[in-house]
């Protein structure tokens, strides 16, 4: 990942990605539906390895993105372990009318775990426009990514669905990583919606949310949103509360040791009389 210095430059971080997966699954026409960029990397690439850039928008920010579309076939596995080194996102791209395609995915993870290990990926089914041919569900693809952390996608190039989206996510997903996304944080429009949370949340602890008159999926939505943007407003409640509850005991102690009295002495003048 890089971020770009000179104004000159008609983009302010350039990603590397790489489309992962067997051979005939529709990479190169994932890539033929990106609208503009270059087809031709100025760095020279080998057969078996096609090339294209394309620029996206992420809250503001032009992201250049170099997309390298390794081939599924055995004989090029050595070109796609030199090229994996230096991926910042890897797409998994399988053919929902291919079973057998589905199937390999787990050996393409196996390769990607070996030489670029940590890197982030995400699952994408591809050619939705066939789904009448569909051999693998969209309910079993949603599982395999969940259960192995993956953001999972069903993309058409034929209709242009889903393409630029599942790229856009990818990046936010590695800027996010990287810790980059911080530095467009102030120039971000919060919606109507995000405005109201924030003006809940600074005043509400999140532990009070569920007893709000609201809605229970409004609640839930409070809730995760105090999770994620809330983190202070909940801190200086929580002290408030705690300290509150301290006094509290406080001042209950005080008014037990007040009540229980010690037994006092007799008088001296009557302890005298009585010898």
């Amino acid at each position: 990942m890089s971020q770009a210095g000179s104004p000159a430059r008609a983009y302010d971080f350039l990603l590397k990605f790489l489309l992962v997966g067997d051979s005939d699954v529709g990479k190169g026409e994932i890539l033929g539906s990106l609208q503009g960029g270059a087809a031709e990397s100025p760095y020279g690439h080998p057969a078996g390895i096609d090339y294209k850039t394309t620029t996206i928008l992420l809250d503001g920010r032009r992201i250049k993105l170099q997309l390298w579309d390794t081939s599924g076939q055995g004989r090029f596995c050595t070109i796609f372990r030199s090229y994996s080194r230096g991926a910042q996102g890897v797409i998994l791209v399988y053919d929902i009318t291919n079973r057998w395609s589905f199937d390999g995915i787990d050996r393409w993870i196996k390769e990607i775990d070996e030489h670029a290990p940590g890197v982030p990926k995400i699952l994408v089914g591809n050619r939705l426009h066939l789904a009448f041919k569909r051999q693998v569900s969209t309910e079993q693809a949603q599982a395999y990514a969940e259960r192995l952390g993956m953001t999972f996608f069903e993309v058409s190039p034929l209709c242009n669905f889903n393409i630029t989206e599942s790229f856009t996510e990818l990046a936010r997903i590695v800027l996010m990583r990287h810790g980059m996304d911080r530095l467009w944080r102030p120039n971000k429009v919060l919606s109507l919606q995000d405005l109201c949370c924030r003006a809940i949340v600074s005043c509400t602890p999140v532990h009070l949310v569920d007893k709000l008159p609201l809605p229970v999926a409004l609640r839930s939505h409070l809730k995760s949103f105090s999770m994620a943007n809330g983190l202070n407003a909940r801190m200086m409640h929580g002290r408030s509360y705690s300290l509150t509850s301290s006094n509290i005991n406080k001042r209950n102690s005080l008014k037990k040791a007040k009540i229980i009295r010690p037994p006092q002495s007799p008088p001296k003048k009557l302890y005298k009389k009585q010898l």
